[in-house]
């Protein structure tokens, strides 16, 4: 079972996030709403978990089918509901760059296994009511 334990680190809403490997992640809100610029904001960490999650899956599944990877980034872009509180995420715009001897037909099966199959954080994004939607630049095409 996954356990985090959460402790106060500002004056405010700063917060340091420790799971139960030791990993710290470090969290705060916006400037404007009281926060001190110690850490993401929890919303952010979504988008985070889901370049990470996505990239295990798409990193793992290259790997399997001997696909020669010499440099991998990926950005995220989100957008949140309007005036609604909650406000969700509603759209999320994922850019694959990978480079390397990689075949395209393979590059995109991977993402899309990730993405439609794989990725957890996908998924419950998903169900939250998020369209995930991406593009692969393959060698800089």
């Amino acid at each position: 079972m996954a356990q985090i334990e959460l402790i106060r680190a500002g004056q405010h809403f700063a917060f340091d996030s420790i799971d139960e490997n030791g990993i710290i992640t470090k969290m705060d809100t916006k400037p404007e709403m009281g926060g001190e610029g110690y850490g993401a904001r929890p919303m952010q960490l979504l988008l985070n978990a889901l370049a990470g999650c996505a990239s295990i899956d798409v990193l793992q599944i290259l790997k399997k089918r001997k696909q020669q990877i010499s440099d991998y980034k990926v950005t995220v872009n989100g957008e949140r509901e309007a005036d609604k509180e909650p406000s969700l995420w509603k759209e999320i715009f994922i850019t694959f760059m990978i480079d390397g001897d990689v075949d395209r037909v393979s590059a995109k099966k991977a993402i899309d296994l990730s993405l439609d199959k794989y990725c957890s954080v996908a998924a419950t994004l998903r169900a939250a009511g998020a369209t995930i939607r991406y593009e692969l630049v393959l060698n800089g095409q």
